[in-house]
């Protein structure tokens, strides 16, 4: 089976890589990275490139053999990512949420509780991985 993750390059995105890799190392299952757009600073809405995630993934030392990369023009995060779910039959779906002040953290993001309440199969949801002095972009899984 296959473990998918919401990526984009943020905290958000660098925890779930790492949460997923993590997972994907203890039980020997694949990942599928559904890279989503973001809205970049510098060149607006984009997504990760390939080459970005496996720099990415080299970054977090990755030693899975299995590892495909999914890209889409597709504006909605959460079923993009669902999308991915259904095309690998994925085990878990793995995302990163953004750290949210007290009264927040009682709402998830529109495109979170779209995996969450749409996957097939369980969801992982990992708080960012935000270090400071770093800049973030806007991405919202």
């Amino acid at each position: 089976m296959t473990i998918v993750v919401g990526y984009s390059p943020s905290g958000q995105g660098r925890a779930a890589l790492g949460a997923a890799l993590r997972y994907g190392e203890r039980t020997g299952e694949g990942l599928a990275i559904a890279s989503h757009q973001y809205n970049d600073p510098e060149h607006g809405v984009t997504a990760a490139a390939e080459d970005e995630v496996r720099a990415e993934l080299a970054a977090l030392g990755a030693e899975l053999s299995e590892i495909a990369v999914h890209s889409s023009p597709e504006r909605d995060i959460g079923e993009f990512i669902l999308s991915v779910v259904d095309e690998v039959d994925a085990s878990l779906v793995v995302i990163g949420l953004r750290r949210k002040p007290p009264i927040g953290k009682l709402n998830l993001g529109a495109s979170a509780r779209r995996v969450v309440l749409g996957a097939p199969c369980s969801v992982l949801a990992v708080k960012d991985d935000h270090r400071p002095g770093e800049h973030v972009g806007s991405a919202r899984a």
